[in-house]
């Protein structure tokens, strides 16, 4: 099931809508207008924000319509045959528009989790001319940054600090891994703790040093 044109914020407000509803929505995503297109399945070119619903066929047929009725303030509703939903969801279980070969298919990638009501929110707080899209109806966002010198991450983590959540860096250049955090950096507290673990399993420090934190 489709919703089409809706911001970001409408998106993150059906997506909380159908979550908690009784229609027992399996999935939801928000496929922003800039990347729509790579997502076989679909023929649009405006955002579109995408149900899907599993289960025996009478099951679908009436969680269908109940689902339809409670989004429909939201905008027209359009439905996806199976053959073009199993297509569509592929490519979000995948990240496709971040594939080589697509126009951000070398920018640094993020894959970045918040709470799922706040994750168009935390889209906007990120730089303009950045690609992503939202799985786990906003729970999970994959953010293509345009390249720099700490591969987006200042603005990643400035976000998430106002809104919570943690984000781990997926791809970039091996000299740009190694010079910015790919994990989200952890309060000094735990981060002792996490250092005292490391040594006692590693004393001379021999197993992936820095590997995933500073000094650890």
């Amino acid at each position: 099931m489709l919703l089409l044109g809706l911001d970001d914020a409408n998106a993150n407000a059906a997506m909380s809508a159908a979550m908690a509803s009784s229609c027992d929505v399996s999935a939801a995503a928000h496929l922003p207008a800039g990347v729509v297109r790579y997502f076989d399945g679909l023929h649009v070119a405006q955002a579109a924000t995408a149900f899907r619903l599993e289960g025996f066929a009478p099951s679908v047929r009436h969680r269908k319509d109940a689902l339809a009725a409670l989004l429909q303030p939201f905008g027209p509703v359009e439905f996806v045959g199976e053959i073009h939903s199993r297509a569509l969801w592929r490519g979000v279980r995948d990240a496709k528009p971040f594939w080589a070969g697509a126009p951000s298919g070398d920018w640094p990638l993020w894959r970045v989790s918040t709470e799922p009501a706040r994750g168009g929110e935390l889209a906007a707080m990120i730089a303009p001319d950045a690609q992503w899209f939202q799985d786990w109806a906003g729970g999970l966002i994959w953010i293509a940054m345009p390249p720099s010198g700490d591969a987006g991450g200042a603005s990643i983590r400035r976000a998430l600090a106002a809104l919570g959540g943690h984000a781990t860096l997926i791809r970039a250049p091996a000299a740009l891994r190694a010079a910015v955090d790919v994990f989200e950096p952890q309060p000094a507290a735990l981060a002792a703790v996490t250092k005292r673990v490391k040594e006692s399993f590693d004393p001379k420090g021999v197993l992936n040093p820095g590997r995933m934190w500073a000094g650890v």
